[in-house]
């Protein structure tokens, strides 16, 4: 991911597209600071998971700052801020849809057997591992303890709270 950022830069710089240029830029410090970070506690750097981490947190930041410059009548700076979020998009993962997200983590529940909203962080972590990027796992979270909370209610419905009988 590290070399498609430097190819784009370099190509943005090639066109004289001054904004590209400069959120690539901060894209790149992005990821260099963390890396610094990383071999101060003795790490190697930062793998490629951690990169789209990065750029997900930057896409969140400029939503937000977006939405505070819409609600304070800068709208030009709101365009601003949305135009880097498109750029950064561009070199995350393909996103999931809702509906295959939510086919996902049914699928997840299934495979390591969940139960109830006990068993939420070994889902989500799962999914971390096997999807990295490619969804909200904010979203997915809400969907999985939906599903595990009906689980449990089913199951105490049916006077099986999976404890098994002594």
């Amino acid at each position: 991911m590290r070399d498609r950022i430097n190819a784009a830069l370099k190509a943005a710089q090639d066109d004289g597209d001054k904004r590209r240029c400069a959120t690539l830029r901060l894209m790149q410090t992005a990821v260099k600071d963390r890396e610094a970070a990383a071999r101060e506690t003795g790490k190697d750097g930062v793998n490629e998971a951690e990169v789209i981490e990065i750029l997900q947190k930057m896409i969140s930041q400029r939503e937000i700052s977006a939405v505070e410059f819409e609600s304070g009548g800068q709208l030009d700076l709101a365009e601003q801020e949305r135009t880097e979020q498109d750029i950064i998009r561009e070199f995350l993962p393909e996103q999931l849809s809702e509906d295959e997200m939510r086919t996902i983590c049914q699928e997840m529940v299934k495979d390591i057997d969940a139960h109830g909203l006990r068993d939420i962080g070994r889902c989500m972590s799962e999914l971390k591992t096997r999807y990295p990027g490619k969804m909200d796992f904010m979203q997915a979270s809400s969907v999985v303890k939906d599903m595990l909370r009906a689980d449990s209610a089913s199951r105490t419905e049916n006077g099986s709270d999976g404890k098994g009988s002594t």
